[in-house]
């Protein structure tokens, strides 16, 4: 018995439905060499009645490197980073590359596990959460030749170009903002088991501005589970049950913020008059909330916007004498009704 075994569509199976060589749907497929707009749709409407899915293996081999960008999150659970995800995916349409992803769940050895396999598919870049790798990571990255943008902080030693705000300032301005209210007694509420080192970095500006004002940080609680709002109202309520509570409450998200307001609407306990609180990020569903929070907005997709384009090539980033790049993207602190 003869014929075709594998029954995938080819190239060849293409050129024949279009009516075209298959040169010309090569050039198509991979957007190189002139074809007119007409031969152009003839191609894509033949490749897509007949199914056909091009091998990015093949590619990859021929050229050495996959149309792909890497992109590695923190974590799932926080709508931070799929708005990251979401600038990135939007600003690569029509580019030809794709993002592929994966999680660390804050873990510095996942970190470097990952960005090795990631690094295997010899990806045209990659996108890194925060500044702080491992020694083996940062010179698996460099080896690899690729193109990296680091975002959501710029505070320390990038591998080559940082893209965020100041987590130290952010932490810094919203310390600021509540001793201008008049607090001097200060609870900080933390999750991740102090793994999330964006808020460890905020929590040092926090303390910095209330030691420098003289006042003083009477409680922190940092549960080890990952951050929400249930374990917000779970430690604000256990917070606020010491002999002597604080005046305020500064919270590394706005998840956890959530769940400190939902505990003081339950048991009565007045905003702000009795207990402040200011959270971080400025999501979205904060409007939801029957009191506006006080927190600081963060511009995440922005984040992923910038990552792509620099990924791209198509962002000149001011290279300010050095081999170190940093693109401070700012956050503004939305005064609600908690402080």
């Amino acid at each position: 018995m003869g014929g075709k075994t594998d029954l995938r569509p080819t190239m060849d199976d293409i050129a024949a439905a279009a009516g075209v060589s298959q040169m010309t749907v090569s050039r198509v497929m991979r957007g190189t060499g002139q074809t007119s707009d007409e031969v152009r749709k003839r191609v894509e409407m033949a490749a897509r009645s007949l199914g056909y899915v091009p091998n990015r293996l093949a590619t990859a081999l021929r050229d050495e490197t996959a149309p792909l960008i890497a992109v590695v999150l923190p974590t799932l659970g926080n709508r931070v980073f799929s708005e990251v995800l979401n600038g990135v995916s939007s600003t690569l349409t029509n580019s030809g590359l794709q993002p592929v992803f994966g999680v660390t769940e804050y873990s510095t050895e996942r970190e470097e596990e990952l960005v090795r396999d990631l690094l295997s598919w010899r990806p045209r870049g990659i996108v890194l959460p925060g500044l702080e790798h491992s020694d083996a990571m940062r010179a698996a990255v460099r080896a690899s030749g690729v193109r990296v943008a680091e975002v959501m902080d710029i505070d320390g030693d990038p591998i080559s170009v940082a893209i965020g705000l100041s987590q130290i300032a952010a932490g810094r301005s919203t310390a600021l903002h509540m001793l201008s209210k008049g607090y001097r007694r200060f609870g900080y509420i933390g999750s991740q088991g102090g793994r999330d080192l964006r808020a460890v970095k905020r929590l040092d500006g926090f303390r910095a501005a209330i030691r420098e004002a003289g006042a003083q940080i009477v409680s922190e609680r940092i549960a080890t589970e990952p951050s929400s709002m249930t374990i917000g109202r779970k430690e604000t309520a256990n917070l606020l049950s010491d002999v002597t509570p604080p005046e305020a409450v500064y919270y590394s998200n706005d998840d956890l913020a959530a769940g400190g307001i939902m505990h003081c609407l339950s048991e009565g306990i007045a905003i702000p008059s009795q207990v402040a609180l200011a959270g971080f990020n400025g999501l979205a569903f904060l409007e939801a909330l029957p009191v506006r929070l006080t927190t600081v907005e963060t511009p995440r997709h922005q984040m992923g916007v910038e990552a792509a384009l620099h990924l791209l090539g198509r962002r000149d980033i001011p290279d300010e004498n050095t081999n170190k790049k940093v693109v401070d993207l700012g956050f503004r602190l939305i005064e609600g009704e908690t402080c």
